[in-house]
């Protein structure tokens, strides 16, 4: 199969150009200006159109398996592909969690049959599994998960001598939610004493505080500086963590990277009056000045990705008391057009978008052969059109837990087309039914 695309304005490797793109099979076969349509199975034409590379969500939950009442591969994956993501890393906090080798395949099997889009899965780490972490492959799995923090699911790693030994013996990405935990336990107990289990949720960010987030990822980057680990963190939520982070010398000489997520750049806490527990995430959405200080560390360099820490939940959960109410949210069909309005917003430019959504967690997980327009390179690809407004609401949401916490705003950019290993999946609003997912691998050796 030949797919031409004609006329599209790429955006990669920070700059832009007009140009036809052609995919043969699953692969990116030519870039050049007026490429022959004769040989063409299928031509677009992209005029007006942007041409990305489609986006690596570096950090979802799809719930798949053992909670699969707030959404599964198939469903998520879908959602992801109308959002233009084609490649995810999944989190290892499903039931049961993914921390022994079976457990793990066992994910990589289900995907194998139901995903949209290309994935892999984190290994799970815990206070007593470091035999199992380390049979982990690094050519066919993404990267150790570690929660420094507890958050849904029950993987704390608190022990610090494991600690040390994971850091110091896995020879892979281990990614980290970093807060601090007996912060967090000591901040609940002198809320609970005053509101009980019903506390406002305004309080969240006070609760998850700064504190908690800069005394765990100062620990990590401290730890990772010692044993040489390659270290991960993600969702930094506060302006003073990114003093944490360097931004003089390429990304592919960091040993130590960062995450930011969607939510921490679009809300802050003055949000919680209208939103409530719909915006409620571990690390909490925090101040307007957190905000400002994670713009500004993403646009110097010193936050490396864009994500969204999709991670669903049913509205009947969220509607729970403070104390039982899950935190997490579903982003994964709205990370890029969330991004495209800050561009719109003059916030960040499109060359941006792409390197921290796509060329560089291509380069910080060593993924083989995408999150590039480059000839060879697999066709994982996006149009977007930047001027074609649409409100979010229930009938155009496909998650499965069927509600978004960005229901009612209005974007003025839309992904039209999404190219998953050269397979046309997500076109003007529909899903193909064909899933054409394929596992990720990585460019590392066998250390």
């Amino acid at each position: 199969m030949k797919i031409l695309i004609k006329n599209a304005t790429i955006v990669n490797e920070n700059k832009l150009s007009e140009s036809d793109l052609l995919i043969e099979n699953d692969i990116i076969s030519r870039i050049a200006k007026n490429i022959s349509e004769e040989d063409a199975d299928q031509v677009i034409d992209a005029s007006g159109k942007y041409l990305m590379p489609g986006v690596i969500d570096d950090q979802v939950h799809f719930r798949e398996p053992g909670l699969t009442h707030k959404g599964d591969i198939e469903s998520e994956s879908r959602a992801a592909v109308a959002g233009g993501v084609t490649s995810y890393i999944e989190q290892p906090n499903t039931v049961p969690n993914a921390v022994t080798q079976e457990l793990l395949e066992e994910k990589y099997q289900i995907a194998a049959g139901k995903s949209f889009a290309n994935y892999s899965f984190s290994m799970g780490g815990t206070n007593d599994n470091l035999e199992e972490v380390l049979k982990t492959n690094p050519r066919n799995v993404a990267a150790v998960k570690l929660f420094l923090g507890s958050s849904t699911g029950n993987m704390l790693v608190d022990d610090p001598d494991t600690l040390e030994e994971i850091f110091s013996k896995v020879k892979m990405p281990i990614c980290v939610h970093c807060e601090d935990e007996k912060t967090i336990r000591e901040n609940t107990e002198e809320y609970r004493k005053q509101y009980g289990d019903d506390i406002p949720v305004k309080f969240h960010h006070l609760i998850r505080s700064a504190e908690a987030c800069y005394l765990s990822s100062s620990k990590a980057v401290e730890l990772a500086k010692k044993t040489g680990a390659r270290l991960h963190i993600y969702h930094v939520s506060t302006a003073r963590e990114t003093e944490l982070f360097r931004n003089d010398i390429p990304l592919k000489e960091k040993k130590i990277t960062a995450e930011v997520c969607v939510h921490h750049l679009w809300f802050t806490n003055e949000d919680y009056d209208t939103k409530g527990s719909l915006i409620k995430w571990n690390p909490a959405v925090k101040t307007n000045e957190d905000k400002e200080g994670l713009w500004k560390a993403l646009q110097d360099g010193r936050i490396d990705v864009i994500a969204t820490d999709h991670a669903p939940h049913t509205l009947e959960e969220k509607d729970q008391v403070y104390t039982k109410c899950p935190s997490g949210a579903p982003l994964v069909q709205h990370s890029l057009v969330a991004m495209l309005e800050m561009h719109a917003r003059r916030r960040i430019s499109l060359e941006k978008i792409v390197e921290k959504m796509c060329h560089n967690p291509a380069i910080i997980f060593e993924i083989e052969k995408r999150g590039f327009v480059r000839e060879g390179y697999k066709a994982d690809v996006v149009l977007v059109d930047l001027d074609s407004k649409w409100t979010v609401s229930k009938d155009n949401l496909l998650y499965k837990c069927g509600w978004s916490p960005l229901e009612g705003t209005e974007f003025s950019a839309k992904v039209t087309h999404t190219f998953v290993n050269g397979y046309l999946a997500y076109e003007n609003g529909k899903v193909s039914e064909e899933k054409r997912g394929e596992r990720l691998l990585f460019d590392r050796p066998i250390r």
